[in-house]
């Protein structure tokens, strides 16, 4: 029995890397105190993500582009340690920039992903990724995606085909911008993160950590809700909508072994049958 204690973080990030990297240093620290052994940070928590969603870039220059093998993921990697961590940022490659998130340890780059679907206006700050992968890790096979990437069941479903145990979905997740809820555990849209994290988790079988913003940032109240979900799409551990970590432990090919024995979706998929109609509404 190998028990992997995992963590999922809900905090304020902005647009002053040092400031970012303090907190980072201090969540690591703590989570290390608890033995955690995964942990995953929120969507753009090196550099802050955007003030809003309209496309209005010229209100500000967007997060800090930092290149993969730069200094900045270097003292990401050092601050790791013994740790995997996962931390969203914004990707400078060929004169491009990317919504992108990458996993880590102190021994280097263990994953990259760059976010696939843009929201609203998104796109007018980032060129978007094109696939989703599962890598090895020390803690087990992690598939990553980013934010709107969970509102598309393809995306956990092709991580999970590539073997992936746990996803990771790290999120600058805001609440609704219209009627908005006055208490922000009532909102429509935290209603909906937590219904995708769930679903997510649970029609893969897969384990699922979701990091998110928490605060605000421009025009944008995030909705916090860290939360770490068992293969059955049970919550083991949440922060609510304010700052914090939630933090769970698992035997990780235990829980899927025990998801998958009698009704495996994964096992049981008929692709032959998934066939789109002419006209159907995106195809």
């Amino acid at each position: 029995m190998t028990v992997l204690r995992m963590a999922a973080v809900a905090d304020e990030f902005g647009r002053d890397l040092d400031v970012d990297f303090r907190t980072v240093e201090r969540l690591i620290v703590a989570a290390r105190a608890q033995g955690v052994q995964l942990l995953a940070l929120p969507e753009a928590c090196l550099g802050g993500y955007l003030l809003s969603l309209d496309g209005a870039t010229e209100l500000d220059a967007g997060p800090p582009a930092l290149a993969l093998d730069g200094p900045e993921i270097r003292r990401l990697i050092s601050l790791a340690g013994e740790m995997t961590v996962v931390a969203g940022y914004c990707e400078a490659a060929d004169n491009t920039r990317y919504n992108s998130v990458v996993c880590v340890s102190g021994d280097g780059v263990l994953g990259n992903h760059r976010k696939v679907h843009q929201p609203l206006n998104e796109n007018a700050s980032y060129a978007s990724g094109d696939r989703f992968h599962a890598f090895d890790t020390p803690v087990g096979r992690i598939g990553m995606m980013i934010c709107y990437d969970k509102a598309f069941p393809e995306s956990a479903r092709a991580v999970a085909l590539d073997g992936a145990q746990i996803g990771v979905c790290v999120s600058a997740w805001p609440g609704s911008r219209t009627n908005q809820a006055a208490d922000l555990a009532e909102d429509r849209w935290k209603r909906r993160f937590d219904l995708f994290d769930r679903a997510r988790a649970l029609e893969n079988q897969m384990v699922w950590l979701s990091a998110n913003q928490a605060g605000s940032f421009g025009s944008l109240r995030f909705v916090g809700s860290a939360k770490v979900v068992d293969p059955g799409g049970d919550i083991l551990a949440e922060t609510g909508v304010l700052a914090g970590m939630a933090i769970a432990e698992l035997d990780v090919a235990d829980a899927l072994d025990t998801a998958r024995r009698s009704m495996g979706h994964l096992r049981d998929r008929r692709p032959d049958a998934y066939t789109y109609a002419v006209g159907a509404a995106g195809a």
